[in-house]
């Protein structure tokens, strides 16, 4: 009996826990605090449906309290309740009622769908073979991610800059396995595939960002392997002026120069070691086949380091030394072993110095 007890007790104080942490989340990855129309419109729906949900949980419980109480067996009682078996009355009830619940669900779910699923903007040109549609594309790898703006000649890795207020178009594809596409603040996910192109939009409020620093957090939605739970990604979303101003950055951003004695060491191993995978100019140039590694342009910039890591020169050694202690299965797993301290200081130096804006 009293171990009974103490597994109720337990149950209880989990389904409590449960309970209060499910309301918990931050601005920057939480899907109950929206930040955007897409995300807005998702929530919406979610609640609508929670709603019918729990009403009709409410009415049953009601009509079953009911029935439990008024007609439960008396002792000497032999009074046969009336029954309603074959009621047309109550088969119309239990008939009609569902139908009109579906149907408040359905109508606007069906709408939104497709509304979300309108990209057309991403196929207008003018005479001049240019469109007002910002469009990025998106491409997932093991275990990162790359993110190419084709009308502006920009590839980034691991950080999406996106202008706050104004719809983002997305391609998304992937170049190994099957990966997912998920901001949570910002909408739901999608998937990358191997041989295809998925299409959606994304809007991301202002105010909502401001809120959330100006940063949120990506994510991948579909096991892919090891890693997948460490395949991160941040999305920078500025006001466009500030978005414009970053374009320019990149655009004009010139073949990076060491700051440094050690920082020219650095990229001289750079050179020989990394550069066969990894570019460090914001327009890149390599045909996509050849794109095996992150983009590094702007890795100086970053928050994290492979995504997962405390951005500093410590944390970044620790990378180079055993990539795959901090993300297993990884690509780059094996090929840095054999730099000595000093080389891996120079690296780190040359690594960090890698900036467009500062």
């Amino acid at each position: 009996m009293k171990a009974r007890l103490t597994k109720w007790r337990l149950f209880s104080i989990v389904a409590m826990m449960a309970l209060i942490l499910s309301g918990c989340g931050e601005p920057f990855i939480s899907t109950l605090q929206p930040a955007g129309e897409v995300a807005q419109t998702q929530y919406d729906l979610m609640i609508l449906a929670t709603l019918i949900m729990v009403l009709v949980i409410i009415v049953v419980v009601i009509i079953y309290t009911v029935a439990i109480i008024r007609f439960r067996r008396k002792k000497g009682d032999t009074t046969i309740p009336k029954q309603v078996e074959g009621s047309h009355t109550l088969e119309i009830l239990w008939t009609v009622i569902p139908i009109i619940l579906l149907l408040i669900l359905a109508v606007p779910t069906v709408t939104a769908t497709f509304q979300l699923a309108d990209t057309k903007a991403m196929d207008k040109k003018d005479a001049d073979g240019n469109r007002d549609a910002l469009v990025v594309n998106v491409r997932a790898n093991l275990y990162w991610w790359e993110f190419e703006y084709p009308d502006q000649k920009i590839i980034t890795s691991q950080d999406l800059v996106v202008p706050t207020d104004r719809k983002v178009y997305f391609n998304v594809t992937a170049s190994d396995v099957k990966h997912s596409f998920w901001i949570p603040a910002a909408g739901g996910k999608i998937d990358t595939n191997v041989d295809g192109v998925n299409t959606f939009f994304l809007e991301f409020d202002g105010q909502k960002s401001e809120d959330a620093g100006g940063v949120f957090y990506g994510k991948c939605a579909e096991l892919c392997g090891p890693s997948h739970a460490l395949m991160d990604f941040k999305v920078k979303a500025l006001p466009q002026d500030e978005f414009n101003t970053w374009v320019e950055d990149m655009q004009n951003a010139g073949e990076p120069k060491p700051t440094s004695d050690l920082a020219q060491q650095g990229q001289e191993i750079f050179n020989q070691k990394c550069l066969s995978c990894h570019a460090v100019s914001p327009e890149d140039g390599r045909p996509e086949s050849a794109r095996l590694a992150p983009n590094l342009a702007t890795f100086g910039e970053r928050n994290r380091i492979a995504g997962i890591l405390e951005h500093n020169e410590e944390e970044l050694k620790n990378w180079l030394e055993d990539p795959e202690q901090y993300k297993p299965g990884n690509k780059m797993t094996g090929t840095y072993g054999e730099l000595s301290d000093e080389e891996m200081d120079a690296l780190a130096e040359y690594l960090m110095g890698l900036k467009v804006q500062d």
